[in-house]
């Protein structure tokens, strides 16, 4: 396997969504709660990035194997059209995630038992997106495991590791009996913060399954639009990204993030732009790469604001 065949098999073009989480968890965690541990973060990050490559390539290799349409199975699908043997993905997808485990395992020992139940809880909801009987890409629930996987999964795992140690989220195991400890007023703000990630990464699977519907159809993958419709998926998808500037609103007014956060109203009429351009087309090869866009475009103004906000607290 060549490094561009890996590079496909692992859509590294798509891992902007599991990056912008991670950076806005280390910036919050700085912001927020005035800590940061290098170490933990780069050693998740190398964890993070690892799994998220693994998922992808279970989710191409099993579209492969299940694919009904030849021509998406030998010309689109990377598994068919590169020739690649169901030995060498399989054995490629168990190195990582044999990677991924020892990272978590190291982590858990760093950091305490509620790093390995929220990494147990993603990489079995990164598995099974694809895999098994019934995968949850084939079910209307892609964009809700995808979103709050990636974009609260990630976001609160990073801030986790680098807030461990002020114990406002933590879980105790002795003598086979487990406490778990919660501060609602720091729990509540971090969920918030992770909804603008957790909406514009869904908008990435929805802008691809309403682009893929009929193809999706046709190789038995019943997604969102096909239940909700393609109106109303389109209104769903302008939703969701208008509803990401409705968030730093409230979370400003709510004191969870600085004023100066309200920069990323800069980006706005981008994304209108955006947005209505998606909702007229939703073709793959023209439109699709919009969702990807915005989420490139709020989240930099989202780093931009937090980076400002530190700034100006740290004076």
């Amino acid at each position: 396997m060549t490094v561009s065949v890996f590079l496909k098999l692992v859509e590294i073009q798509t891992k902007l969504a599991s990056l912008f989480p991670f950076i806005i968890g280390v910036l919050f965690s700085m912001y927020y709660f005035g800590e940061v541990k290098w170490l933990n973060t780069l050693i998740f990050f190398l964890g993070m990035i690892v799994f998220d490559m693994t998922t992808t390539a279970i989710n191409n290799y099993m579209d492969y194997r299940k694919a009904k349409n030849t021509d998406y199975k030998y010309e689109t699908n990377i598994v068919g059209k590169a020739g690649l043997s169901d030995k060498t993905v399989i054995r490629l997808i168990f190195s990582m995630l044999a990677f991924a485990a020892v990272v978590g395992i190291y982590l858990t020992v760093e950091t305490g038992w509620l790093m390995l139940l929220m990494g147990g809880v993603c990489c079995f909801i990164g598995i099974f997106y694809t895999f098994g009987p019934v995968p949850l890409s084939r079910m209307p629930l892609g964009e809700v495991f995808s979103g709050f996987t990636m974009g609260l999964g990630i976001f609160l795992m990073t801030i986790y590791v680098n807030t461990f140690d002020q114990y406002f989220f933590f879980l105790t195991l002795d003598n086979w009996v487990f406490k778990l400890y919660g501060d609602l007023t720091k729990i509540i703000p971090v969920f918030w913060a992770s909804l603008p990630m957790v909406f514009t990464i869904a908008n990435i699977m929805l802008a691809n399954n309403l682009c893929d519907l009929d193809e999706d159809v046709s190789n038995h993958r019943y997604t969102l639009p096909f239940y909700i419709g393609r109106k109303k998926g389109i209104l769903l998808f302008n939703w969701l990204m208008y509803g990401c500037y409705v968030t730093v609103l409230i979370g400003v007014l709510f004191k969870i993030y600085h004023p100066v956060m309200l920069i990323v109203f800069a980006s706005l009429p981008l994304i209108i732009k955006n947005v209505k351009t998606f909702s007229k087309k939703q073709v793959k090869s023209e439109t699709f790469s919009i969702s990807i866009k915005n989420l490139v475009i709020f989240n930099v103004s989202q780093i931009v604001g937090l980076l400002l906000s530190i700034l100006i607290t740290a004076k």
